[in-house]
């Protein structure tokens, strides 16, 4: 056995693991190091992935090369496109997946990835010489060396769980806390910080009157995660279900309020805005009579069930009693109550975009370490770590992603710029791009970035050229073709939309919102023989067509901004200032400027409380 790697990756939660696979399939010998080898990717809270803005993440992570995408395909009793009531920006996609099997898909990858070791055990000591990191110790006592590190601990550095007044040390329900690391970071020079996190209470579904909840059903058809050419719905497709609090139920929670580690001074650090416990709810909303939970099942063949909404660290009968209150729930069995977790984080600003730490050369932080929230930022956030650590073994440009180019680069790029004061959570509103950003073309926009690194495969390069190829073939067919007011007008007034006055372009038809791809097909013969030439993932491909064709307009002019604004992104400013001694900033945009050190003067420009003219005195000064 060796001990020597290039690429050690801590934790093998979603960060770690694509961490990892990224590193090793690079083709840098890499080790990952966890606590547990049966709870690899353990889905801590939510056994689901995906979800407004977070879906978009999940089909970048694939379309890269990575294997989150892939995993839920395999794992999935439920599929569902949120949004798609709204424009195609927003539409996100979200699973249900198999805690158990989403496990075992993601243990059977890792062990069957060339270039990738295991290792159980609990690192506690980083071995730093000159402020680069050179490898680890384990609480066994081995060491380990290696070129790069890795950081993705979750939630358990100096993890501290708490359901009412009772606390006690770990880094997930039944799982030990990690310590030794946060305190020796801290001593060189990188500041640790607190966040707390929650998930609500498993409830066993013998106990559910599923009579009296509202059944929420899947969508059945051609959309999954990822961009390689199988199908998915591999597993037994199931419903999850809805019910609402009431007055009653809200009267015994806040009985228990005195209790409540929130609210009792036990817990001093900041949780999730957007994904709040029912009591911060409470709180919150004081006005709201009732609150939608949901029943989300746990696996294809268990009884336990998620209840989603519910997140809460009340004492335990008082969690017990308001449940019973709720009509479906009224004989209610849990098989754990819901949790509140306090745990270390690293404040992001200290990152560079590659997610190396300014502070120790070759350490690579991804994840909950980071100050964010939820598996999709932090599996994306492991893929760019992994990368870039191999890149630093063996070579190479770093591997950046731009705002206008993935969620992902808007995630890192809010991280390092902006820091976190609160568990950062990602949005479709955070991306000004997001018109761009779309879940439908990731593919379009990273896989040849991918590629050309050697991340994504040849078989992920060929479906994309032979998709692109498709594309261009009908589009192109649309904007050349007139369409005949003979042949269509009787169909159109029966598609509930007024007739041509004269011949018009057949993707001038397409802009009508009565009209969908589909109607057009039926409509026009000639269209309908050009989309039969498809042989393969001819929904996906029509879908393409017809947001290329209608959205067209918004795409173009959201180009344009994203090139003026990328012009920002080329002036690089790091290493050029010493931002102390310019004395035109104001104080303000002096010390933050320092704290940051952008790399561009985009960067700069996306700093808090830097203003238009500080920007303006930069350039000015890069003028001269």
């Amino acid at each position: 056995m060796d001990f020597s790697y290039d690429v050690i990756v801590v934790g093998a939660g979603h960060a770690g693991c694509e961490a990892a696979t990224a590193a090793a399939n690079l083709g840098s010998k890499t080790l990952l190091i966890t606590m547990d080898l049966n709870k690899i990717a353990q889905m801590s809270c939510n056994p689901a992935i995906g979800g407004i803005a977070k879906g978009q993440i999940v089909r970048e992570i694939d379309a890269l090369g990575g294997y989150t995408g892939i995993v839920t395909d395999r794992t999935a009793i439920q599929f569902r496109m949120l949004n798609r009531s709204k424009g195609a920006a927003m539409w996100s996609p979200r699973a249900q997946s198999d805690r158990a099997k989403f496990i075992q898909e993601w243990r059977s990858i890792i062990e069957n990835t060339p270039n990738l070791y295991l290792w159980q055990d609990s690192v506690n000591e980083l071995i730093i010489r000159n402020k680069t990191v050179e490898g680890v110790k384990t609480q066994l006592g081995v060491e380990f060396f290696a070129k790069t590190v890795v950081i993705t601990s979750g939630t358990f550095l100096n993890g501290l769980m708490h359901i009412g007044r009772t606390q006690f040390v770990g880094g997930r329900i039944s799982e030990p806390a990690s310590y030794g690391i946060s305190e020796q970071l801290a001593a060189e020079g990188i500041t640790v910080g607190r966040m707390k996190t929650g998930t609500p209470v498993r409830i066993d579904a013998r106990s559910i009157d599923f009579s009296l909840c509202t059944e929420q059903g899947g969508d059945d058809d051609f959309h999954k995660f990822s961009y390689l050419d199988f199908k998915p719905r591999q597993l037994k497709q199931v419903s999850c279900w809805s019910v609402y609090t009431s007055p009653r139920v809200h009267e015994i929670l806040l009985e228990g309020l005195p209790d409540s580690p929130l609210y009792n001074g036990q817990i001093k650090s900041i949780g999730p805005r957007y994904c709040p416990s029912i009591e911060t709810k409470l709180h919150t909303f004081p006005d709201k009579m009732e609150h939608q939970l949901f029943l989300e099942p746990e696996g294809e063949n268990t009884n336990e069930f998620y209840l989603n909404g519910f997140s809460s660290s009340l004492p335990i009968d008082i969690q017990i009693r308001a449940l019973q209150e709720i009509p479906a729930l009224r004989n209610v069995h849990i098989y754990r109550p819901g949790y509140a977790i306090e745990y270390d984080y690293f404040e992001p600003t200290q990152l560079n975009h590659t997610l190396e730490s300014k502070i120790i050369k070759n350490l690579y932080l991804a994840g909950q370490v980071n100050g964010t929230t939820g598996y999709e930022e932090a599996a994306g956030q492991g893929l760019v770590a992994g990368v870039n650590a191999h890149i630093r073994c063996h070579g190479g440009e770093d591997f950046v992603l731009r705002r206008d180019e993935a969620y992902i680069g808007v995630l890192i790029d809010d991280l390092v710029t902006k820091g976190v004061d609160e568990p950062y959570r990602m949005f479709t509103s955070r991306a000004e791009y997001r018109i761009l950003l779309r879940q439908d073309d990731a593919d379009m926009r990273l896989t040849e970035k991918a590629y050309n690194i050697g991340l994504a495969t040849k078989e992920r390069y060929d479906l994309l050229q032979s998709k692109k190829a498709e594309i261009n073939r009908l589009v192109d067919f649309c904007r050349n073709f007139s369409v005949k007011t003979a042949y269509v007008n009787d169909a159109l007034e029966k598609k509930g939309t007024s007739p041509l006055k004269q011949g018009i372009k057949l993707a001038d038809l397409m802009l009508r919102p009565q009209l969908n791809i589909y109607d057009i097909i039926e409509i026009v013969t000639p269209f309908k023989r050009e989309t039969d030439k498809i042989t393969n993932r001819k929904e996906e491909i029509l879908e393409a067509v017809e947001i290329l064709l209608k959205y067209e307009g918004y795409i173009e002019r959201e180009k344009l901004i994203a090139d003026k604004i990328s012009r920002l992104e080329n002036i690089r400013i790091k290493g050029k200032f010493n931002y102390s001694e310019i004395t035109q900033l104001t104080i303000e945009a002096r010390q933050k400027l320092s704290k940051i050190d952008p790399e561009t003067i985009a960067q700069a420009s996306r700093i808090p409380g830097i203003s238009p003219n500080d920007i303006n005195i930069l350039l000015m000064l890069l003028g001269r």
